[in-house]
């Protein structure tokens, strides 16, 4: 039985991912700062509770998966945070931009960099598949967020840094760029985007679900493409078509 890590595992995205792999007979540990899951998953899942940005947790969760499973086949980067308070760019203070940075790309960063030089343990030609959720918001300016955004854009560089750099073991590395997925992160802006849909904004014209992305990730960590990698996956309805 293959072994997945998924971080940010208490949210909508990151739960839907869980629960996706374990109904594909995939072992899960779910990090996550809150005290617990929402509801426990069917599977085989282990909860974590862990900081992303530190240090430690991070290397005690890549520790628990090889103590209990001797192995890691599947790691899929959700865990993010927004800014606590959303200010203009010319406002922006160093804390928030240290917050939002800390989780969101230095420790996806060195989550992967810990989990890679596992994964290049594993036997086989295909050792291992990465994917990291990272955002629209990643090429899409929003000046209210800019840290956000910022680290964002990070994430697809430590995408193609690791897909490059894990190619030669067989080890897949890809990124998902979410649009407006309905989930905890965007609930204090639903009748914003409620309008903007209505209006248009999207050729899909509807919000889009946190299964939405579990199932781009099954289909990136199923072993069915195998010769994918670096590469950016828009699931956001069609927001990233530039339409007159």
């Amino acid at each position: 039985m293959k072994t997945a890590l998924v971080t940010g595992a208490a949210g909508g995205i990151g739960f839907a991912v869980a629960k996706k792999l374990l109904e594909n007979n995939i072992s899960v540990i779910g990090m996550d700062i809150m005290p617990g899951m929402p509801e426990t998953p069917d599977g085989d899942f282990t909860y974590f509770k862990g900081d992303l940005s530190d240090r430690k947790s991070r290397e005690d969760f890549v520790n628990l998966a090889i103590e209990k499973y001797g192995r890691i086949d599947i790691l899929v980067n959700v865990a993010g945070v927004a800014p606590k308070v959303r200010r203009d760019l010319l406002e922006m203070t160093e804390d928030s931009y240290d917050f939002v940075m800390n989780i969101n790309t230095k420790g996806t960063l060195f989550l992967t960099q810990l989990t890679a030089n596992q994964m290049i343990k594993n036997p086989g030609d295909n050792k291992g598949s990465i994917v990291n959720i990272s955002s629209m918001s990643g090429y899409t300016s929003s000046v209210s967020r800019g840290e956000y955004c910022i680290s964002k854009a990070g994430v697809t560089m430590i995408t193609a840094l690791f897909a490059d750099r894990l190619a030669e073991y067989g080890i897949t590395v890809n990124e998902i760029r979410p649009g407006i997925i309905a989930t905890g992160m965007t609930s204090t802006v639903k009748e914003k985007y409620d309008s903007l849909i209505a209006d248009g904004l999207l050729p899909i014209k509807r919000w889009g679900k946190p299964e939405d992305i579990a199932d781009a990730v099954w289909t990136l960590t199923n072993g069915s493409l195998p010769y994918v990698t670096g590469q950016s996956i828009d699931v956001d309805g069609g927001f990233h078509i530039r339409r007159l």
